[in-house]
């Protein structure tokens, strides 16, 4: 999708939210934290700077991948030696701009999280108008693998939009034989995923689901179910949302039954967390770029 002069600048707005916040957040997050700490202060360092959470802060610790953040009164902790991965996002009028980084209380984590930066560096230096997302692909696979690591090879970078994270186009982290081309003026969030050499490099669906979304409204049947979808709706939107920014929606007595009403009636679906098939600690790397003719503009 290309955007305009006027959507662009909203991406930009969005991008540089985002940049601030996540610098703040590098040095925030320390071991023994809680990690709805770590949740909820990124989400309110970006409503002070004017933006919108464009999905919930994800803190995915060693072997988890992805897709993890805090259900309401989560207890767990960030553990001595652990390697933490951060993402978060950000929108502006429904642009979305996305970036993640990684934390690690360890050596070889340390070697990884510098691995998957060296890999979205070489892909922000080669990246441009027409090249294929094969190609894209090649040069991350490379960079991780050149240093002695690997790929995590289901996992993958994706074109945004609006009131939308995940666009339609993939940006994988393997070479591969796709043909498809990023255009001048399309805007994508590259992430390398980055796991030790011995690691299977695959990530398997948790049982566990802590992030949800908007499906399709239809009709409910208790009252505290349709003003829970209402709030969704007029919130949220398409964008993936936590349990936890529903308290308060309804009573806290209903909150659970008409949270699982939602669910059940299929209205709103869930993500699974992601974790890496032979539970090695997973590092990451992530800015969202816009394509240029002869390369591109890092918005976060």
């Amino acid at each position: 999708m290309v955007f305009d002069v006027e959507e662009l600048e909203k991406f930009r707005s969005s991008g540089k939210i985002l940049c601030e916040a996540r610098e703040e957040m590098r040095s925030y997050v320390k071991a023994n934290m809680q990690v709805i700490d770590v949740c909820e202060k990124a989400e309110t360092l970006i409503r002070e700077k004017g933006g919108i959470p464009a999905f919930p802060c994800n803190v995915s610790i060693n072997e988890v991948a992805a897709h993890y953040t805090s259900p309401p009164e989560d207890k767990s902790v960030i553990p001595e030696g652990s390697t933490v991965k951060v993402d978060i996002g950000v929108q502006i009028d429904g642009y979305v701009t996305d970036t993640a980084f990684t934390v690690s209380f360890n050596s070889e984590g340390r070697s990884m999280t510098a691995t998957a930066e060296h890999a979205l560096k070489a892909v922000i230096e080669s990246i441009h108008n027409d090249m294929s997302i094969g190609r894209i692909g090649g040069i991350i696979e490379t960079a991780i693998k050149n240093q002695g690591f690997k790929p995590i090879s289901n996992l993958s970078g994706h074109s945004v939009g609006r009131y939308l994270i995940h666009a339609g186009i993939s940006i994988p982290n393997v070479a591969t034989l796709a043909t498809n081309k990023v255009h001048t003026g399309e805007v994508f969030a590259v992430e390398p995923f980055v796991t030790q050499p011995d690691a299977i490099a695959r990530v398997d669906d948790s049982p566990q689901n802590t992030i949800f979304r908007l499906v399709r409204a239809k009709s409910v049947r208790t009252v505290y179910a349709k003003q829970m979808l209402k709030h969704i709706e007029t919130h949220f939107k398409t964008l993936p949302f936590a349990e936890r920014w529903l308290i308060g929606v309804v009573p806290q007595n209903q909150q659970d039954e008409a949270f699982k009403e939602l669910l059940k009636q299929k209205i709103i679906t869930s993500y699974p967390v992601f974790i890496e098939a032979s539970k090695k600690p997973v590092a990451q790397a992530e800015h969202t770029l816009l394509i240029k003719e002869n390369g591109c503009e890092v918005l976060t």
